[in-house]
């Protein structure tokens, strides 16, 4: 994790392709998506559902890498990783998930 506080504002995450004029339409789809996705991770995450948890982030991991949104992948995978553990600390996932939940709201097509 970080140490930013949890009431400051990432950066704007960015696509590694929002230069393409081609990836245009797809980003922002793709960030569109995202609320919806947000949103399942929080009802997720709230039902203790782990099982859920690790379906939408390995899904996000690879969605998110290959519209050039690394450290969403990156955040998913960490998030899948802790999921799938024998010994899954409910506090840690927590945590996971809601810095997810922030890099995804930080996304800009710009």
């Amino acid at each position: 994790m970080d140490d930013r506080p949890s009431n400051m504002p990432l950066k704007p995450v960015r696509s590694r392709f929002a230069d393409d004029p081609r990836m245009k339409s797809l980003i922002d789809r793709f960030k569109a998506a995202l609320e919806g996705r947000t949103t399942d991770l929080d009802r997720a995450l709230e039902m203790s559902d782990l099982d859920r948890l690790a379906s939408m982030a390995h899904q996000l991991k690879g969605s998110a890498g290959g519209y050039g949104f690394d450290s969403i992948g990156h955040a998913a995978a960490e998030l899948e990783q802790e999921t799938l553990s024998i010994e899954a600390d409910l506090s840690s996932v927590r945590e996971r998930v809601e810095n997810l939940i922030q890099l995804c709201r930080s996304v800009t097509s710009r």
